[in-house]
């Protein structure tokens, strides 16, 4: 029973991809990428936390968190296997499970990359468009990637534990 996709969410997904990548070749070509540069992203990555807006870095995973635990849901309902493990061991699903996960956090990244445009322009007074790609990534994709598969298989357990079946598997007990 997997729920359909609507076009506003097919549209934010797209909009994720091209603006990422737009904001990848910006990057490259406005700073390229040397021994230099990756120091100063890992230097201003480690000061973000510190800063303004800092509530970003809890509300970002959390949105993503909420996101992975209503897929990984699904996927236990669904009988489906863990999604990170899916995406490292079957290769020919990695389409389809990587457009999910972007679904389903398109929103979440567009959120990110606009609080780091906020942060850069009122903290950093410049633009780095690659670090806020990473920023975005890292507080939005990246936590729902490793939550989906564990909130999986919590939702498991749960159902086993409290008698409650699954379409694909039957009763459990």
């Amino acid at each position: 029973m997997a729920e359909t996709v609507t076009r506003t969410q097919m549209v934010l997904a797209w909009l994720v991809v091209v603006l990422t990548a737009v904001l990848i070749v910006l990057g490259m070509f406005l700073y390229g990428f040397s021994a230099e540069v990756n120091d100063r992203i890992w230097r201003n990555i480690a000061a973000r936390p510190g800063g303004p807006m800092t509530f970003r870095f809890v509300l970002q995973p959390c949105m993503a968190a909420f996101a992975a635990l209503h897929d990984g849901a699904k996927d236990a309902h669904l009988g489906r296997s863990p999604y990170l493990w899916s995406l490292l061991t079957h290769p020919s699903a990695n389409a389809g499970r990587l457009s999910e996960g972007l679904i389903a956090t398109a929103r979440i990244i567009l959120l990110g990359l606009a609080m780091d445009a906020v942060y850069q322009a009122t903290v950093l007074k410049t633009f780095y468009p690659g670090e806020m790609v990473l920023i975005a990534i890292l507080l939005a994709f990246l936590p729902y990637v490793l939550l989906r598969g564990p909130f999986a298989r919590l939702v498991r357990w749960w159902d086993a534990r409290h008698g409650n079946s699954s379409p694909n598997t039957g009763p459990k007990g």
